[in-house]
């Protein structure tokens, strides 16, 4: 027995009760911290913008910053090394160094990587 009087009030009602069974998307915000265009720079911003579409894309923000051009920001997050990829969100913060050739270093980093249980 249908307990909804009108077939489009049932339809969205189903339609609701589908949504939230889904899993919340998750959104990624990013900072690639480089140093200008060296070949670790370019090979890195590259990497992660591949990883990005092919795993995250429409779920992420990515904010590219050269510490020659921006140094105080370079100053504020610490770093010790460049290219350095800092996961803002989620939590918890997350850094990953290198040029990010590694997709499954990457994708563990990002907390993506499925694990066999």
């Amino acid at each position: 027995m249908n307990h909804y009087p009108d077939k489009s009030l049932a339809e969205s009602a189903a339609a609701f009760e589908k949504a939230a069974a889904r899993p919340p998307t998750t959104h990624y915000v990013l900072r690639l911290f480089v140093a200008g265009t060296t070949r670790n720079s370019v090979c890195a911003i590259t990497n992660l913008k591949r990883i990005c579409e092919q795993h995250l894309a429409n779920r992420y923000q990515l904010e590219i910053i050269d510490i020659y051009q921006q140094p105080e920001l370079a100053r504020e997050a610490q770093l010790t090394a460049v290219p350095t990829l800092i996961k803002q969100l989620p939590l918890p913060i997350r850094r990953i160094i290198g040029d990010l050739s590694s997709e499954e270093h990457v994708l563990a980093g990002l907390n993506l990587l499925k694990r066999a249980l």
